[in-house]
């Protein structure tokens, strides 16, 4: 399963939630979620204790309209929208967490 998160971690629980709920899969941080994916930030420690559970996968082209696109955690991989439609055709669902 696909898990696509679009909220920021500093204003929605949609990360935290996915990781506590879901068994397993991909998840992509879009959007304002991509502010997971940065060093430094507060779910870092989330982020990178989940790898092993989940295969993490962030939208590059959001991440550098934030300036972010040199701050991506190690472990977490960098897509572009090909990649979001190679990830959202290889899964058989997708779930957004809101």
């Amino acid at each position: 399963m696909l898990h696509i998160i679009n909220k920021s971690p500093m204003t929605s629980v949609a990360l935290e939630s996915c990781l506590n709920t879901a068994t397993g899969g991909d998840i992509l941080l879009i959007e304002d979620g991509v502010y997971a994916a940065t060093r430094g930030s507060a779910m870092e420690a989330k982020v990178l204790g989940a790898t092993g559970k989940f295969k993490i996968h962030v939208l590059l082209p959001d991440l550098e309209a934030r300036g972010l696109g040199d701050r991506i955690i190690d472990g977490v991989s960098p897509v572009d929208y090909a990649g979001f439609v190679d990830l959202a055709a290889n899964n058989k669902n997708c779930q957004s967490w809101l």
